[in-house]
């Protein structure tokens, strides 16, 4: 697969991007980036996903491949030979993909209200996400990685959200690592893998990203 084309079409910020990103770093693929100007989709980004028109999107030899998980799922498949990011045993296969659509399902959302939402609406969303993160920090258990010994699917799922827990505690004026020890232990473990540390932005540049946010909502 040498002469593979690969393409990602992404906006820097977006944890879901970073998914596809420490997927290929952890395979050695390389691709060409496309950062998306959101307010002024390009036609490749309206074209390779017509359907939701949202980012990211992995276009391998001009096939687009939509949805971050889909597309991880996607790049262990097609790149086998190197760093599995899926375990082989179908059990805890089908446990990694549950905890990835939970992590979907749950974190986003509720996390938003941290820094889009004020009084009685920010402190709900600030509980249901501290109780989403002690749920994931159970799933955890005293396992280095999701998946046991070994960095993989579950992990590649979740730790994108890492660059951002400093702005949902300078917003919603609480500590993770003080509710969730063992969680931030698994972040900062994970981020000493090269893929992870060079595709997540600091954690400053969220906390910019969050505050131009926050002034177009007029809540700055």
């Amino acid at each position: 697969m040498a002469n593979d084309q690969v393409i990602q079409l992404d906006f820097w910020p977006s944890m879901y991007g970073m998914r596809l990103r420490i997927a290929l770093a952890e395979k050695e693929i390389k691709y060409e980036y496309r950062d998306e100007d959101l307010r002024n989709k390009s036609p490749l980004l309206l074209q390779m996903n017509p359907i939701h028109k949202k980012i990211p999107v992995l276009i391998h030899n001009g096939k687009p491949i939509c949805e971050s998980i889909i597309g991880v799922e996607y790049i262990d498949e097609v790149w086998k030979d190197k760093a599995p990011l899926l375990p082989s045993d179908p059990y805890e296969r089908a446990q990694a993909r549950f905890w990835a659509d939970y992590i979907d399902k749950k974190l986003y959302a509720t996390g938003s209200k941290i820094y889009t939402a004020t009084g009685d609406e920010q402190e709900a969303g600030k509980k249901d996400f501290v109780e989403i993160l002690k749920v994931l920090e159970g799933a955890l258990g005293e396992k280095p990685y999701y998946g046991g010994d070994n960095f993989g699917f579950g992990d590649i799922a979740l730790i994108g959200f890492y660059c951002w827990f400093h702005a949902y505690e300078v917003y919603g004026n609480f500590s993770i690592e003080a509710e969730c020890p063992n969680l931030v232990a698994w972040a900062k473990r994970c981020m000493q893998r090269d893929s992870v540390a060079k595709t997540l932005p600091d954690q400053h540049k969220i906390i910019e990203f969050v505050k131009i946010l926050r002034e177009k909502l007029g809540l700055e």
